[in-house]
């Protein structure tokens, strides 16, 4: 069985030995870049690999054009999926300790260059570590293996297709992020605070339940059934603050039953570098 979207940790835990499964631990934070490599050190699922956000996830920050997590190069990134031990075959496992919402990005990553089968470990690390499961510290290592990308450039749009769509009413553009940062009103990481005009507001966060797990099927389907309002899956664009956090809507939107979305990932950082656009409310 292939687990595409979520998965739990008994599943998990009877597929530790599998050499056809890959772990991944995508642990960070971002005030201190270094404290999730120091985490998992301590304490890892055991075999799963440490992937830094900044690193591994993204190319370099153009000051006053990207966003602050550009997409890395999509040969870069197969390549770096090969040193991995990631092959076309691999069943991939995500997991952090931020709810899914970093570990997302490595999800929607992987669906870009077209592998599927990949998923989110529902409750993350800390899911994992106070049910007694098996632990490992130190660096965990794989073999490498060749993954062959097959890229869906279908699934990106970028700043001048949202300028083009954003107030259009056959397009809907959610912003993924905090209620209070789309409002404006608590903006704690980028210089400019507000939203992108015509944007409705859906917090990644509303995917989970009070225990930070992913809600039931059905009431995720609910709530994007909620959200669409008959808007078909392609013409909807998700973003947030750096293009990370808004993977998290899509893995929940896939597993309510829709078909993939797109991603804008320069999101409000990038968009934001050019002062003539405009920025709500």
């Amino acid at each position: 069985m292939a687990f595409k979207t979520i998965l739990s940790a008994a599943d998990l835990k009877k597929n530790l030995d599998n050499p056809d499964w890959a772990i991944m631990d995508c642990r960070f934070d971002l005030q201190e870049p270094d404290l999730g490599y120091q985490e998992y050190l301590t304490g890892h699922i055991p075999g799963s690999l440490y992937i830094h956000l900044d690193r591994d996830l993204c190319s370099e920050i153009i000051p006053g054009k990207t966003g602050r997590h550009p997409l890395p190069d999509s040969k870069v990134f197969a390549d770096r999926l090969s040193s991995w031990g990631i092959d076309n075959s691999t069943q991939v496992v995500v997991y952090d300790n931020e709810n899914g919402g970093l570990a997302a990005r490595l999800w929607w990553l992987l669906r870009w260059l077209g592998h599927n089968n990949v998923a989110i470990l529902n409750g993350g690390w800390p899911a994992w570590d106070i049910e007694n499961n098996p632990v490992e510290t130190g660096e965990s290592t794989r073999e490498p293996r060749v993954f062959t990308p097959a890229e869906q450039p279908q699934y990106i749009v970028d700043a001048e297709f949202v300028e083009k769509v954003r107030l259009d009413p056959d397009y809907l553009l959610v912003d993924s992020r905090a209620a209070e940062r789309y409002w404006g009103i608590n903006e704690t990481i980028d210089p400019v605070a507000g939203h992108i005009p015509g944007a409705v507001t859906a917090p990644y966060a509303g995917n989970l339940d009070d225990q930070g797990f992913f809600l039931k099927t059905e009431l995720l389907k609910e709530r994007f059934d909620n959200l669409l309002g008959g808007i078909p899956a392609e013409n909807v664009v998700f973003y947030c603050g750096s293009g990370v956090t808004a993977s998290h809507n899509i893995v929940a939107m896939i597993e309510a039953g829709y078909e993939m979305p797109k991603l804008y990932p320069g999101s409000w950082s990038e968009w934001i570098t050019d002062p003539g656009r405009p920025v709500g409310p």
